[in-house]
């Protein structure tokens, strides 16, 4: 009776638990409060932390592939949609659903400052490979600056897929703390004088704009960076969808039921791919690192060319929109939003900030078309 107890007890996932296991559920219950307590972008933190949660159950096997007949886990067959690059672009087709580019066409200039907020993937990119990751580590963990979820886990699967676990992990962590970083970030780099800075409303723009835009955007980035054409056309199909007026129904599927369900299967998988063995290593304190700086330096890239663009308007450009041009949206436009309002009531920037804030979206796929086409093989 005791011998056949303690078979049954040799069975079950209590006698392979490691203290890396137990460190594991730790990090992912914290994730988990993050989420649920503090409000940290739970849309996608939440089945991250509960698929890192049910990765490091020992034994349970859901992201064990087939073996001698033996079909594979759960988790392993929804994660083939992140390891062919599908869920991402999906992912992109909601938000462009779901994403007014009309602050960015009514004033163009507001592009540059997306591009500048892309700085801190080039200068993250160039500090990894002085530490010793192969151009395509380091081209997935400089992404992160583009602070972009769906971006940084589309180039990493497709570059270096075994780090997708810490680098999804730290690209949304560092998504869901934008409200911590950016304020400290652009009170530095800016003058006081400038942050109160108001500026014009907006010209209106007409429905023709807008269903143009879509169209030539895909056209001229799929023609200059094929690479980028799955994630920057599928952000413009979904727009397009929004803008066109004649298909609510897929407008709205895209917005809601599409994009919820890919979250939840892009969320769980990925966080199960940090398992212990792969997740408690000194590579991913300095992927956590390099994520921080990366974001700090997309942040500040922004800020500076806003702070330029400040000067030869003679003060009509607010610098505190430059901050808005990483992908985070549109988290990063409402942070502009009220540290402008903090420097003086009344002051609103939040139409302003969309502006860069969604050419961050279009900033951080070219981006990742560039490290695609110079690192995919």
């Amino acid at each position: 009776m005791l011998e056949a107890l303690a078979d049954l007890i040799q069975t079950t996932g209590f006698a392979s638990m490691t203290w890396q296991h137990l460190v594991m559920m730790g990090i992912s219950c914290v994730l988990i409060y993050l989420a649920i307590v503090r409000g940290f972008e739970p849309l996608l933190l939440l089945p991250i932390a509960f698929g890192m949660l049910l990765a490091n159950l020992p034994l349970a096997g859901l992201m064990d592939g087939p073996k001698d007949g033996i079909v594979g886990g759960l988790l392993y067959y929804l994660y083939q949609g992140v390891k062919l690059g599908i869920y991402p672009p999906l992912i992109f087709l909601g938000v462009g659903a779901m994403t007014d580019f009309g602050p960015l066409i009514a004033n163009p200039s507001t592009l540059l400052l997306g591009a500048a907020a892309q700085f801190g993937i080039f200068i993250t990119f160039m500090g990894a490979l002085l530490l010793g990751y192969t151009p395509a580590q380091a081209g997935s963990i400089g992404i992160i600056g583009g602070a972009d979820g769906p971006t940084a886990i589309y180039v990493t699967s497709r570059l270096a897929p075994e780090l997708l676990g810490p680098i999804a992990i730290a690209a949304y962590s560092y998504m869901a703390l934008v409200p911590i970083i950016q304020p400290p970030i652009m009170r530095a780099l800016t003058r006081k004088a400038d942050r109160q800075i108001k500026m014009e409303q907006l010209r209106p723009v007409s429905k023709l704009e807008k269903v143009l835009f879509p169209i030539i955007c895909t056209v001229f980035v799929g023609l200059l960076l094929p690479s980028a054409a799955a994630l920057v056309g599928a952000l413009m199909l979904g727009n397009l969808l929004r803008e066109a007026g004649v298909v609510d129904r897929l407008s709205k599927t895209a917005q809601n039921e599409l994009i919820n369900i890919i979250t939840i299967f892009l969320g769980t998988t990925v966080g199960a791919t940090a398992s212990a063995e792969r997740f408690l290593t000194w590579q991913t304190i300095g992927i956590i690192v390099l994520g921080l700086v990366a974001f700090a330096g997309g942040t500040a890239g922004g800020v500076l060319l806003g702070n330029l663009m400040c000067w030869l308007t003679k003060g009509k450009v607010n610098p505190l929109i430059g901050s808005a041009g990483v992908s985070a949206v549109p988290m990063a436009a409402r942070v502009v939003q009220v540290v402008a309002q903090e420097e003086k009531p009344g002051n609103y920037l939040l139409m302003h900030a969309m502006g860069p804030n969604v050419a961050g979206v279009i900033g951080s796929a070219i981006a990742a078309g560039v490290m695609l086409s110079k690192f995919g093989g």
